[in-house]
């Protein structure tokens, strides 16, 4: 079937995205996606087009990761409130939660009846929390709210009973149920604005634009602040070796950001998403691994 082979490889920003929601790393991602369009170019002749193409693929990446998920142990961007006094010491990077650049992501306008509107969400909020559900019911509520599978096709794919699903679905909506708002879609000024006091390290302007229970990360230092005022408190303090860095905007997970590079623009730091609330910013994700996020975001290592 040639006309199906040249057609799989159209399904990658599909794959890639719901690879990511049950993984939540991009080089496991990748790999997943890979796996998946091997073993169908594998299986293309068992595909007998009563399902789409996308549906089909989707099954297939969806035990892939399945299998991924029993040897992978990943730790999310959110931790229990810390202080801004350190030592701050890295752990592996592959334990954690990490980013990807929007031009993995397939072009798809929501959809008003999706359950949180999950089918358009790949903000950093959405896929830590679904990090924190059995692989199972993870692979049950995207099959079920991303792409419109009934409990019974969910079943199948899973080899589960639909009583199972309905009930994996209903304890998943429940721990959606205290997720964050998608961050705002109108963010170019704040964003600009925090980038731009950034690269001038202009404090007062810096805190201006946090709102009061901003939250800060820094994968894979085990870093993780809520609050103006402890935020404030780490960039006044050892932050401030930040003061000269230079920056290049990104956009990663659905939000704008920037690559971060101290010692103006010699030393790659960080790849920083910004999720904004309205005018202010709501989240810093600060991320250290800058050895596999700066190719993946197609920035250099230094400017």
């Amino acid at each position: 079937m040639p006309g199906l082979v040249d057609q799989l490889h159209s399904y990658r920003p599909v794959l890639r995205a719901h690879c990511y929601r049950m993984l939540g790393h991009p080089q496991d991602a990748d790999d997943a996606v890979q796996d998946t369009l091997v073993r169908a170019y594998r299986a293309i002749d068992s595909f007998e087009g009563g399902a789409s193409l996308q549906t089909w693929l989707v099954r297939i990446a969806t035990r892939v990761c399945l299998d991924a998920a029993q040897r992978q142990r990943r730790m999310p961007t959110e931790a229990p409130p810390g202080t801004a006094a350190g030592p701050f010491q890295p752990t592996p990077s592959e334990e954690w939660v990490a980013p990807i650049p929007d031009a993995w992501l397939p072009s798809a306008a929501p959809a008003p009846d999706d359950h949180l509107a999950l089918r358009s969400r790949v903000d950093l909020a959405l896929v830590t929390l679904l990090q924190t559900l059995p692989a199972r019911q993870r692979a049950a509520l995207l099959l079920a709210d991303v792409f419109d599978l009934s409990a019974t096709e969910v079943a199948d794919a899973l080899d589960w009973t639909p009583a199972g699903v309905n009930s994996a679905l209903q304890r998943a909506r429940a721990r959606l149920d205290g997720l964050p708002p998608a961050p705002s879609a109108v963010e170019t000024a704040v964003v600009d604005r925090y980038r731009d006091a950034f690269a001038r390290y202009d404090l007062d302007a810096l805190v201006a634009l946090l709102v009061d229970d901003v939250t800060f990360d820094m994968p894979p230092i085990p870093l993780w602040l809520r609050g103006r005022e402890h935020v404030a408190a780490f960039l006044a303090g050892p932050g401030a070796e930040c003061r000269g860095s230079a920056v290049l905007p990104v956009r990663g997970n659905g939000v704008s950001g920037f690559a971060q590079y101290r010692h103006g623009g010699r030393t790659p730091w960080a790849l920083v998403l910004l999720e904004t609330r309205g005018d202010r910013i709501a989240a810093v994700h600060s991320f250290l691994d800058t050895a596999s996020l700066f190719p993946l975001f197609g920035v250099p290592s230094t400017i």
